[in-house]
């Protein structure tokens, strides 16, 4: 499992690898290190007072000085776009900062001494929560919250390092309430139970492991295994759908929930084998009844006899029936067993039992421009709602 901002370089390293270069640039005596100020000097020619000061790296610093020391507000501005604002007390970042990256995400932290010591919280660019707990001397530190955006959420107490490693982490899915308790290591689940939060005390979980669960650990597909426990429930899909005969007329089985649910709310994943888009557009359309696109490389497909629930129930996704007016979407997810999948989550709020539809979205032109032509089962579905549409 992939840490939420996980592809991105330790912000600590960052922070403290482009401050040095900038302190060195501005201590060093080397005539070859360009280096200039914007602002008022004192008697010794260092900035004092409001100045910018620009670095051979290009990096550049605005803000308040006394006799050459950063005291006051100031904000660095890196060459790649990132910045860091904050208070700075006798050359050194104090009390509250917020480092943006170039893509808008930020991480607002409690400095002491120029290092990242107390709480933090982290945001993606849009806004939304990330991350959420302590660090101590540039490193995550105690009890950490990581905030996925499909809702799921990684917690527990990182290691040395900083990392999602232990024996008391666990998977929390997006109704936050059922979860999965055990054994990770970075982030990757080894071996968990099914459990349930039943509390947060100062961003301290407090779980409850339900008697006789099933072990779980990561079980991502490959292009030739589907699953290597292909009839274990996933436990939160379990209790949300069913599989019973479809009331869309020639569909076969379909998908349907368990509860009435409001819009937004994740209701089953589509986990299957992997394989490409060359693998799915040279075959022929029968063979590809539940395939869905993941990404630019990668197609999930459900393939003969996993359709079939009593050969693969460990997900359920692949029964949803296509319909030109969906209850639900495809949505990506990061599944703590099956690693980065897609999910189907309500587009509108849905009551019980009711049939749970997604729109498939082939392609409505024919072979041979902007890619294949669309099943025939599916032309004729279109035929008719725009039939429907235009009484």
């Amino acid at each position: 499992m992939v840490e939420a901002g996980g592809a991105r370089e330790s912000l600590a390293h960052r922070i403290t690898s482009r401050l040095s270069v900038a302190e060195e640039a501005m201590e060093s005596d080397d005539d070859n290190v360009e280096e200039t100020v914007e602002g008022q000097l004192d008697d010794d020619g260092l900035p004092h007072g409001f100045c910018t000061v620009s670095y051979s790296s290009t990096d550049r610093f605005e803000g308040h000085f006394v006799h050459g020391e950063k005291n006051g507000r100031g904000k660095f501005f890196f060459f790649d776009g990132s910045t860091l604002e904050g208070f700075y007390v006798d050359d050194a970042l104090q009390g509250q900062g917020v480092y943006t990256y170039e893509d808008g995400g930020a991480l607002h932290g409690t400095y002491v001494d120029g290092e990242l010591n107390g709480p933090a919280q982290e945001y993606d660019a849009d806004g939304k929560l990330i991350f959420k707990g302590q660090y101590r001397d540039n490193i995550r530190h105690g009890v950490c919250w990581i905030y996925y955006p499909d809702g799921g959420s990684l917690v527990g107490e990182v290691n040395e390092e900083g990392e999602m490693t232990g024996e008391k982490i666990s998977y929390v899915y997006p109704d936050g309430k059922t979860a999965l308790y055990g054994k990770f290591i970075d982030g990757e689940m080894l071996e968990a139970k099914l459990a349930s939060l039943v509390s947060v005390e100062e961003g301290k979980p407090y779980f409850e492991i339900i008697p006789g669960s099933k072990v779980y650990s990561f079980d991502k597909s490959t292009s030739s295994c589907i699953s290597t426990s292909p009839l274990l429930p996933d436990p939160y899909e379990l209790d949300r759908v069913y599989v019973a005969v479809s009331m869309i007329s020639n569909a076969g089985e379909g998908l349907y929930t368990k509860v009435s649910v409001e819009p937004r709310t994740v209701m089953s994943f589509y986990n299957g084998v992997r394989i490409t888009h060359q693998e799915v557009d040279s075959r022929d359309w029968s063979q590809n009844g539940n395939t869905i696109s993941l990404d630019d490389e990668t197609v999930i497909d459900v393939p003969d006899p996993y359709y079939m629930t009593n050969k693969y129930c460990a997900s359920l996704g692949h029964k949803a029936n296509h319909s030109f007016s969906p209850n639900c979407m495809y949505d990506t997810f990061v599944h703590p067993r099956f690693g980065p999948i897609k999910c189907i989550r309500t587009i509108r709020a849905v009551e019980k039992d009711e049939e749970l539809t997604v729109a498939y979205g082939y392609n409505h032109n024919s072979a041979g421009m902007n890619g294949p032509e669309a099943p025939e089962w599916y032309q004729q579905q279109l035929k008719e709602f725009e039939l429907t549409q235009q009484n």
